[in-house]
């Protein structure tokens, strides 16, 4: 019978969240909920030093803005928890202990000072020091010396690390769901530390441990833990435990293809990489989040889901219900993806686009009640109206205060091409004729001024032209029919007059 998938998303709490993480985050989701299972959020934070006050927040809130949160973790508890490994350290050694006592580890008492001198005595000779089957019977471990002596050393409290014993002369074949078969000859495998002297275990144990005891049946996770997968496949066979199938994510690269994508390629290129804005608590540089830059969450989700995956089709702009449905980890990329703004925004747009118009409104209302600034007219019809140009939130502003407040200053460019020695006489005459429309809809106020422009027989531009000025300021906006109907018959030929008085 087939196991109901449980996956997890594991991040430490050493700063904000990459969107590396998110979209690991991401995938781990959308696998899971695709066959009805559970999205675990595990914090591995057993290394203290590099804890970071505000992290593990910043990752839940990161989480639940992109609509996808965790099904179990901190404070929502299924049984399995609890859900950070500082909070676990209790469970580690008793598996530590068996590994030893199973003969899969060892106790180590080598100082880092006799390390480094063993490392430098290698490079002098040009090769590379690695702690495992070839050299460890030399060195200051359980393996070398007499049972007593380890005995005496651990009871005077001399410092210690466990380490794994990884085997020698075999050939591990390993399976990556999105990888395929993997080949590996364990004698290029070091011995790594499962268990540290502070008394807190190694990402390498607890990952394991946790990962068994919480049930977890897929391990999503980034291609940088793909060298770990030896060993943790090891572990798992010297536990004598089943070992759930792993898939490493490809990496997210710079824009230009070169190297993984970091925050100061984000602070270089002008566009966020992180969810959420976010402030280091040390030093209180801010970092730009895609939340405080107007990105919806959708397009975020969108964009993240094609660094990495595509459908198979020419379909790009995807729902979140829809990406769950389609998701499969057989058309994830092994090749890095390269991180594209300009296709972010792209992402944004079309989304933004695609949003319920009542969103927009709200999102305009808000603007204008903190700018203080009152209106009389529909705001649904202003946003119709500007709704195709805006990428952003802060758009719906800035592509319709024209409407809100008269233009007070003119665009130079604009007032020398269009203003002409007759363009007043025309601007007195219009005005006229707009003063005795009575139905002041759009498709009225066309009908009207384009019969009289032909009537006069003169280029549609020296009217247009001027009119957009006088209502805009400059030769930029939508159409000008819509923006007289939105502003009204009174307002529009004030606006007419005060052009004229101005110019």
């Amino acid at each position: 019978m087939t196991k109901t998938p449980r996956v997890r998303f594991a991040p430490s709490p050493t700063g904000p969240l990459h969107i590396g993480g998110v979209r690991t985050a991401l995938f781990n989701y959308l696998f899971t909920k695709k066959k009805q299972g559970t999205f675990v959020l595990r914090i591995e934070d057993t290394d203290q030093n590099r804890f970071v006050h505000g992290a593990e927040d910043y990752i839940t809130d990161a989480l639940n803005w992109c609509n996808i949160p965790f099904d179990e973790g901190p404070g929502k508890d299924g049984g399995f928890g609890p859900y950070r490994q500082s909070e676990r350290k209790h469970l580690y050694r008793q598996y530590a202990d068996e590994l030893i006592a199973k003969g899969y580890a060892y106790y180590a008492f080598d100082t880092s000072e006799e390390l480094e001198a063993h490392r430098k005595n290698h490079e002098a000779q040009g090769k590379t020091f690695i702690y495992n089957w070839h050299n460890r019977a030399k060195l200051t471990n359980s393996l070398s010396l007499s049972d007593s002596e380890t005995e005496s050393k651990i009871n005077s409290g001399e410092p210690y690390v466990i380490r794994f014993k990884s085997p020698q002369d075999e050939i591990l074949v390993l399976t990556d769901e999105i990888r395929g078969e993997i080949t590996i000859d364990t004698n290029v495998l070091d011995d790594k530390i499962l268990f540290k002297s502070d008394g807190m275990p190694t990402y390498h144990l607890a990952n394991i441990v946790d990962d068994h005891l919480m049930e977890i049946t897929h391990v999503i996770r980034g291609e940088e833990w793909l060298p770990s997968l030896p060993l943790h496949i090891l572990l798992y066979r010297a536990f004598d435990w089943e070992s759930p199938k792993f898939a490493h994510l490809p990496l997210i690269l710079k824009p230009t293809g070169k190297g993984k994508l970091g925050k100061r390629d984000g602070i270089k290129g002008g566009f966020p990489v992180f969810p959420l804005e976010w402030k280091d608590p040390k030093t209180e540089e801010i970092a730009s989040g895609y939340r405080e830059d107007g990105y919806l969450p959708e397009a975020v989700i969108n964009m993240l889901a094609f660094l990495g995956w595509n459908p198979g089709t020419e379909q790009e702009l995807f729902s979140l219900e829809e990406l769950v449905k389609e998701f499969d980890l057989t058309r994830v990329n092994k090749a890095g993806a390269k991180f594209d703004p300009e296709k972010t925004k792209w992402f944004q747009q079309q989304h933004f686009q695609n949003a319920d118009i009542n969103l927009h409104v709200e999102q305009l209302k808000n603007i204008l009640s903190k700018k203080n600034i009152s209106y009389s007219f529909d705001l649904e019809e202003v946003v119709s109206l500007i709704q195709e140009r805006a990428i952003f939130s802060n758009d719906l502003w800035d592509l319709s205060s024209f409407l809100f407040i008269a233009p007070s200053e003119y665009d130079e460019k604009a007032v020398k091409k269009a203003w002409k020695e007759d363009t007043p006489d025309l601007m007195h005459e219009l005005t006229r004729i707009l003063s005795d429309i009575n139905n002041f809809t759009s498709d009225t106020i066309s009908n009207i001024v384009k019969s009289w422009i032909k009537s006069k027989e003169i280029g549609f531009g020296k009217i247009m032209m001027p009119l957009r000025i006088s209502l805009v300021g400059s030769l930029q906006g939508p159409d000008l029919f819509e923006i007289m109907s939105i502003i009204g018959k009174n307002e529009t030929i004030k606006r007419i007059e005060s052009t004229k008085e101005k110019l």
